[in-house]
């Protein structure tokens, strides 16, 4: 009465599945944990960047002076010795582009905080002037890091943006101390 063919897995082929499943998941983890932190710095690059490449075409579009500076919760520039999260030349805390025209600073773009990237400027505001968009006090650079990682062990997590003093932006793999 009863049919030998039935058609199911057993108890020990079901376990040995799982088994196999939970190793390759052991195995996986740590990988797909380093892709998410280069992926949140690549983001939050990327970001900057475009606001950089932003604020200085709306230098040369306005003919007036725009600033990138590092921003409070209030959406206003931070003071020159004010602190983000890990220090005075932090950009961590967000930024925001304003531009100046007749003594009123107008609000063009900004970007939010995001704590789990730690990045280190060489100031704390750039400002665009026309009418090439050039940047005012010469070279500057963004070192882009994992928060909180060690940055020898994380090296392929870590970039960095250079800007000249023309105003262009140059993104690079590896911290701005390292080589490019």
């Amino acid at each position: 009465m009863f049919n030998a063919s039935n058609q199911g897995f057993t108890l020990v082929e079901l376990c040995v599945v799982l088994a196999v499943m939970a190793i390759l998941a052991t195995f996986a983890a740590p990988s797909f944990i380093a892709w998410q932190v280069r992926d949140q710095v690549d983001a939050r690059v990327r970001s900057l960047f475009s606001t950089l490449s932003l604020a200085r075409a709306e230098s040369v579009r306005r003919g007036a002076r725009v600033t990138l500076c590092r921003i409070d919760a209030s959406r206003r520039c931070l003071a020159a010795g004010r602190s983000c999260e890990a220090g005075v030349t932090d950009w961590s805390c967000g930024w925001g582009v304003f531009v100046d025209r007749d003594g009123v600073s107008t609000l063009l773009r900004m970007q939010p905080a995001m704590t789990s990237v730690a990045i280190a400027a060489t100031s704390t505001e750039l400002s665009f002037t026309p009418p090439a968009g050039q940047v005012i006090g010469g070279f500057r650079s963004f070192d882009f890091a994992p928060r909180g990682a060690d940055s020898a062990a994380n090296s392929a997590s870590r970039r960095c943006i250079r800007l000249a003093s023309g105003g262009r932006a140059r993104m690079t793999q590896g911290g701005c101390g390292a080589s490019a």
